[in-house]
């Protein structure tokens, strides 16, 4: 019996013991080893690091979380760890503070691992939001005691925003287009306009396409009809300068972002040229030699048919030679003059596409004529294009701000620095036509939403105003039936005093 117990003894002394794992759980208060005068204590962590990851909480629903991991100090104290704690403070729009307590399963029995190598650890977990600042702290227990210097490593973590590759997959990035691939394609068709192609997302159906050197040279906005199905669309862009190069922006609007959702670029080149020859194999020669021998008998045949397409042309012209054609009227001429807080592109631009495509309009604004104006003074500018013109029209919004997005701030490069305020100066250009009542015919007010003229402008209330979109069939039939107008009789009250004030 003696010898029996010796050899189980044997056989378990022999067994090799089993390395330390860790288990972890919440721990938000202090530690009850706080509490306790410990003899020793183990040494601080000798690394700790943090890195976000994607973990997958349901099917095509992500989650993303920190993974925490350190690296223990190889030295004697380390037979005295039991636990391990971490702490994350988070600072952005508002503060969290979350604490976990990693214990370890077994006690180290040695300085390193019996591969060599150094104890590491790591616990995934503490969700992450976007673009905050983390604070990360960690201690191993038992802690110091009371009064004196606790051992402790802490390390400081930023998290990026929706075009890093794992934060992307964040609920509020998805919906705003973070995982969106519109293959933007744009390629220069000629001097004057630039084909536009990419994918459309089943988050929304409204974009907008912009062409950018130096500035906004074209623009397009894209509506589709198939929200929920992604379509390849083309749109051709008119820009108004040189466009190879030059940078294509899509814009899109989806219902969850709004005017800040995730916005794709690429860059415009040649459009690709068709009818390169090929090389000729020997059933194309063939064919070749055949078409040689038919080319004659073709001619004739074409020549036949030539002569009987004008025959018939001629016949039929000669039948309707009695009524009478019409012809298209040349474009009306417009002049946009707004103040310097409407936002340019989402007021302006909006204004000037709807004018071009149903008005049949040629608009005029200072901001794509720069140059010019640098050129002749804007005085000289001004009274020119004021003169040549078939409508001036004042453009006024009350709502400056609701469709503005960062397009429309104070940088460089904006509409409000490059250009001047050219609106006092084209309405005291309107007071001098309004004392001499010749041109009033050609001033028209539009506006948004509800009037908004204020006192220092209150002469225009002499003029036609229209509200958009509620007097838009009106606002066109006026455009395209332009006539010189009776000169206005006793000139108002109001004009005297909205004129005098400047």
């Amino acid at each position: 019996m003696a010898l029996v117990l010796l050899g189980l003894a044997a056989l378990c002394g022999s067994a090799e013991p089993r390395e330390p794992t860790i288990q972890c759980g919440s721990e938000t208060g202090p530690s009850p080893e706080w509490m306790v005068q410990h003899t020793l204590t183990p040494g601080d962590l000798r690394d700790l690091q943090v890195e976000p990851v994607k973990t997958s909480v349901a099917m095509e629903d992500y989650s993303i979380l920190m993974n925490i991991s350190w690296i223990l100090r190889a030295d004697a104290s380390i037979c005295m760890l039991k636990a391990t704690k971490i702490c994350v403070t988070g600072k952005s729009n508002f503060q969290s503070y979350s604490c976990v307590r990693c214990n370890y399963t077994e006690a180290f029995q040695s300085q390193t691992r019996p591969s060599g190598g150094k104890w590491t650890f790591s616990y995934v977990g503490f969700p992450v939001e976007l673009n905050t600042l983390y604070f990360i702290g960690a201690h191993n227990i038992p802690n110091a005691n009371m009064n004196e210097d606790g051992p402790s490593l802490s390390v400081n973590f930023t998290s990026p925003g929706c075009l890093d590759h794992i934060m992307r997959y964040k609920k509020k990035c998805i919906d705003a287009g973070s995982l969106w691939d519109p293959n933007i394609t744009a390629c220069k068709k000629n001097k004057m306009s630039v084909e536009v192609n990419f994918t459309t997302s089943s988050l929304g159906k409204r974009y907008m396409a912009f062409i950018q050197r130096n500035g906004v040279i074209g623009f397009s906005n894209v509506f589709y009809l198939h929200q929920n199905k992604l379509t390849r669309t083309s749109v051709v862009i008119p820009v108004m300068e040189e466009s190879e190069g030059a940078v294509v922006q899509v814009i899109p609007y989806f219902p969850t972002c709004g005017n800040d959702c995730i916005r794709r670029k690429g860059t415009v080149v040649l459009c690709p040229q068709t009818g390169v020859p090929f090389p000729l194999d020997n059933n194309t020669r063939v064919l070749g030699d055949w078409l040689l021998l038919l080319l004659p008998s073709l001619l004739v045949a074409a020549w036949v048919l030539a002569v009987g397409i004008y025959l018939i042309w001629r016949h039929e012209r000669i039948k309707k030679i009695s009524f009478s054609t019409t012809t298209l009227l040349p474009p009306i001429k417009i002049l946009i003059v707004y103040p310097s807080e409407i936002c340019f592109h989402h007021t302006v631009c909006y204004f000037t596409e709807f004018l071009q495509n149903h008005c049949r309009s040629e608009v005029i604004t200072e901001k794509w004529q720069t140059k010019k104006i640098a050129e002749m003074g804007p005085v000289q500018w001004l009274t020119m294009q004021m003169q040549a013109v078939d409508k001036v029209v004042f453009l006024l919004s009350n709502d400056v701000n609701s469709m503005c997005d960062s397009t429309c701030g104070k940088r460089e490069g904006s509409p409000s620095e490059n250009s001047q305020d050219l609106f006092p100066l084209a309405f005291n250009l309107f007071c001098s036509d309004l004392r001499s009542q010749t041109h009033l015919h050609k001033y028209m007010v539009v506006y948004f939403r509800e009037a908004d003229t204020t006192d220092n402008y209150s002469a225009l209330n002499v003029c036609t105003k229209y509200h958009l979109m509620k007097d838009a069939t009106a606002f066109c039939t006026e455009l395209l039936h332009v006539k010189q107008h009776v000169s206005m009789g006793k000139r108002p009250q109001a004009c005297h005093n909205g004129c005098s004030s400047l």
